[in-house]
């Protein structure tokens, strides 16, 4: 006789419901087949329209179902149900009992017709109906409450195991599927999402044997190769770490992997250990998976912490495992990011070329979106590696010296910094290379402002604001600097106390980004295009500097010699004017400036606002150990742009005196006088590192004083920062020309893009990649479009952004030409090209567009925009905005739309991608015999 079936409370409700109407009129249903054991034998179901208490009774014998008959019917309270499961047959059974049961009979389950009725379904996919194990899931798995997703027509085999899936692993889970409205996914990056939830994995190893393997079965064909893998590391209960050794598993695709790697590595696995294609599916799943998550922890809390617990325990792992010196190539982990990192500086000392091929790799690797703060440490070795290999510059007078230190010294000062506060990941190792690197700085920078404090000492008893010695001395900023720009427009000065040229550095990449252009004036012939940098007064003071700075003549004095003074100067140029300080700047609730200074910025007259964040960080230690100044990080700076944006305002952001960092080097030296303040003392007793300065622009210690040269002296209590000496760091006062639009560009003045503005040894020197070559520094993978010849499109009358003058080139006498030699030349002579021009009108000369392709490339693919002006004229000159000029060629290269030119960081760098132009214009001929 068979053995009948097993029954479970979620057949028996479905049978209740199935026969609900029948249960109007009667309380008791016999069903053939054993209750599961554990299974609840009194609950409450819903029963057509009506919630009914429900007894089950599993019962062997005629004695035991009329025992459980009679007691339900003298206890039970009117309503309740009694559902007895047995094996005895109907014959059996008298008519005493079989007369109050549903039907008068015994019912069996029929399953498939359960299934059908609970998803609504008209009929059933017929594979179905040879899988018992799936129909009684799906009886078993019914989700409480709201039930199986109704289903019009045919439930499909794929549909039913879908469902399935859903609710035994619980992909609904708001881990996996945050979005509570739309219907969970099934693949490879859920599943990896699902093993990361408090339960998933115990979830599904506890389901029966035969349900495992059909379900880990059907996922591998539907989710792909890599689901069986993870499936089984659940099952060996490693699912929570399934991420973690997906990481570590990467390293068996080294060819060079060694036989104790992949020991290690497939011990982690164990017996769950996969063959090596399905662990290679498997590891690409959640390599691709982590760089979704990794893009997407920028902007959530969660999604990063999430990425990081993968991270941590693959390490975890590694180390526990012996790997993690085996596996330092990994793109993935925190050791191996910190093992490149600490290579990239290790090789930077010992020359830039090797530093940079390690940068590339570093930057190749997938946490450098989680860890730029680290990635900066590195860049920033590399460019002091540069700067160092460059040779000891010499200092050869004070206007040469201010003028080299805001372009060159003062970048190198703004990468010391980062070197001096160190890997914000504490490794020891990157700490002694990067200490050893920072000490070989330390020591070029400090023989520089030795010289400089000599020729300072020289200067100063002769240098007044008429006759400066070449210098732009501090006192006349406003005449030289200011007064120029009011062609355009009433500027407004924002004085930043305290902004060092380091600072000044970081303030005007940020602000050209944010669509200002730092102007200058043209240089005469042979000279460099640099940024403005003026001799602060002496000793470097905020009470002698700034007031002399916003008076306009040598002068000591608080803010009220500030602000008479400042009025008092524009006064004479017959323009009013009016100061600002720290009490008058910020405006009542709902305004972020003072009425005040809003109704300043709105009228004609020359405002200027004084600026304390920078000075005041120092003054009381609140800076820290911070590298990176920002608009955002100094109070009231970014609004104030804003402002004057919107009233078309040129901005003159200056410096009062500069500033050096307390690195914990200097030991108190007090002045034997008691005079002077910390970096400033009374007497003509230079010691070593100092230097005496006497002369007009002296306006203490009677016109004489002795100031440090050396970063380590002070003679007062430690700060975080201070000013007062001779260091060239203290003694330059940045000055940053912007405007807002070009039109406000006093005449003889000219841009200064920032990578003008910058070293050559700063810009990165990593080469554009080879079509063909392995990418470094790229995390994405781009798509190669097929070579195709456009449609051609139907021409416009007045198509083309420029006329015939718009674009002036020098005239060439007819010869033959030469061969094309660059990358420029060979686009521009290419059949594709030549296609390209007949779709544009009035295109450029070709060899103006290849001037604008070897510029891009030989910067590394960006520019900024004015910085391509300054590149191209030497070919063809724009006399319109840069901007129309990149988007007629934009029409030249853009075959078909790929994007080989075009506009990146919010219209302020132009982007021409390298590997992209090779394919479309110089397709790779195919070789002989093949």
């Amino acid at each position: 006789m068979a053995q009948p079936p097993q029954v479970g409370r979620r057949t028996v409700e479905a049978l209740l419901d199935r026969h609900a109407k029948k249960l109007a009129d009667h309380s008791l249903m016999l069903v053939h087949g054993t209750y599961a054991a554990g299974s609840a034998t009194t609950f409450t179901a819903e029963v057509g329209e009506q919630t009914r208490r429900v007894t089950v009774r599993d019962e062997s014998s005629v004695l035991g179902i009329l025992a459980a008959w009679h007691s339900h019917r003298d206890e039970a309270a009117p309503g309740d149900l009694l559902v007895v499961t047995t094996g005895v047959d109907d014959e059996e059974l008298g008519w005493d009992v079989r007369g109050h049961a549903v039907h008068r009979r015994t019912l069996t389950v029929e399953k498939a017709e359960i299934v059908m009725q609970r998803f609504g379904a008209t009929g059933l996919d017929v594979r179905m109906y040879r899988e018992d194990w799936l129909l009684q899931a799906l009886v078993d798995a019914e989700p409480t409450g709201r039930g199986w997703p109704r289903t019009a027509g045919v439930l499909t085999r794929d549909g039913a195991l879908r469902a399935l899936v859903v609710e035994r692993l619980g992909l609904d889970h708001p881990d996996v599927s945050p979005h509570p409205t739309v219907e969970p996914a099934v693949d490879a990056d859920a599943l990896l999402a699902w093993s990361r939830t408090p339960a998933g994995p115990r979830r599904f190893a506890e389901l029966a044997g035969t349900e495992r393997a059909e379900l880990k079965k059907w996922l591998g064909e539907v989710a792909g190769p890599a689901v069986p893998v993870l499936l089984s590391l659940a099952e060996a209960g490693r699912g929570h770490d399934a991420m973690a050794l997906g990481l570590l598993g990467a390293a068996l695709r080294d060819p060079a992997a060694g036989p104790d790697v992949v020991l290690a590595v497939g011990g982690l696995f164990g017996q769950a250990g996969p063959r090596r294609g399905e662990l290679a599916a498997f590891t690409d799943a959640v390599e691709g998976t982590l760089l979704r998550w990794i893009g997407e922890a920028a902007g959530s809390i969660d999604t990063r912490h999430k990425v990081f617990a993968v991270l941590q325990r693959a390490d975890e792992l590694a180390r526990d495992a012996g790997l993690t010196a085996g596996i330092t190539g990994s793109r993935f982990l925190p050791s191996s990011f910190a093992a490149q990192l600490a290579t990239v500086v290790a090789a930077a000392r010992t020359s830039p070329e090797h530093g940079e091929i390690a940068l590339a790799d570093l930057t190749g690797h997938a946490l450098v979106g989680l860890f730029p703060d680290r990635v900066r440490v590195a860049e920033m070795a590399v460019r002091l590696a540069r700067w160092l290999r460059q040779g000891a510059p010499a200092v050869t007078s004070v206007a040469a010296g201010v003028r080299e230190h805001v372009a060159e010294w003062g970048w190198a000062d703004r990468a010391l910094s980062v070197l001096w506060a160190g890997d914000p990941g504490g490794d020891p190792v990157v700490a002694q290379s990067l200490r050893e690197l920072f000490e070989d700085g330390r020591v070029q920078r400090e023989r520089l402002d030795e010289e400089f404090a000599r020729h300072l000492g020289n200067w100063t008893p002769n240098a007044t604001a008429q006759q400066p010695g070449g210098c732009l001395v501090v006192e006349n900023v406003l005449d030289t600097v200011v007064r120029p720009l009011t062609t355009g427009g009433a500027p407004l000065v924002i004085v930043l106390d305290g902004m060092s040229s380091a600072v000044a550095a970081q303030l005007g990449e940020e602000a050209e980004r944010e669509g200002w252009r730092e102007i200058v004036p043209r240089p005469a012939a042979g000279e460099r295009q640099t940024r403005l940098a003026a001799v602060s007064m002496l000793p470097s003071l905020t009470r002698t500097s700034r007031a002399s700075l916003l008076t306009g003549m040598p002068v000591q004095g608080g803010q009220s010699t500030e602000a008479s003074g400042f009025a008092a100067f524009w006064r004479k140029r017959r323009k009013d004017a009016v100061l600002f300080h720290k009490a008058s700047i910020g405006g009542d609730a709902g305004h972020f400036l003072a009425p005040e200074l809003t109704a300043a910025l709105a009228s004609d007259a020359v405002v200027g606002v004084v600026l304390n964040t920078i000075d005041d960080a120092l003054d009381s230690g609140q800076q820290g150990q911070r590298t990176v100044w920002s608009l955002g990080d100094i109070t009231y700076l970014r609004e104030l742009l804003a402002a004057a944006r919107s009233y078309a305002r040129p901005v003159v952001l200056v410096a009062d005196h500069g500033h050096i960092v307390d690195r914990g080097r200097a030991e108190v030296t007090p002045a034997a006088d008691g005079g002077g303040t910390a970096r400033w003392r009374p007497g003509t007793d230079a010691g070593e590192g100092e230097v005496v300065l006497s002369g007009p622009r002296v306006l203490e210690g009677n016109g004489t004083i002795t100031a440090p040269w050396r970063e380590d002296i002070r003679y007062a209590a430690r700060r975080a920062g201070y000013h007062g000496g001779a260091a060239l760091a203290e003694v330059t006062v940045p000055v940053l020309a912007l405007v807002p639009l070009p039109k406000l560009t006093p005449r003889d003045w000219e841009p200064l893009p920032r990578e003008q503005a910058a070293p050559t040894w700063w810009a990165a020197a990593t080469a554009p990649v080879e079509a063909g070559e392995p990418g470094r520094g790229s995390l994405r993978e781009q798509a190669t479009p097929p070579q195709r010849r456009p449609a051609k499109p139907a021409r416009q009358q007045g198509e083309g952004l420029f006329g015939a003058d718009d674009v002036v080139v020098a005239e060439t006498t007819a010869q033959t030409p030469p061969a094309p030699a660059t990358l420029g030349e060979r686009v521009v002579a290419s059949e594709v090209y030549e296609a390209q021009k007949e779709y544009v009108r009035k295109a450029p000369e070709g060899k103006v567009v290849a001037a604008v392709i070897d510029a891009l490339t030989a910067a590394g693919g960006t520019m900024s925009p004015a910085a391509l002006a300054a590149a191209i004229s030497a070919t063809g000159r724009v006399r319109r905005n840069i901007e129309g000029f990149v988007a007629t060629v934009q029409r030249l290269l853009n075959v078909e739309g790929y994007p080989v030119l075009g506009f990146v960081d919010a219209g302020h760098a132009v982007k021409l991608d390298v590997s992209l132009l090779r394919d479309q214009f110089l397709p790779k001929q195919p070789r002989k015999g093949t």
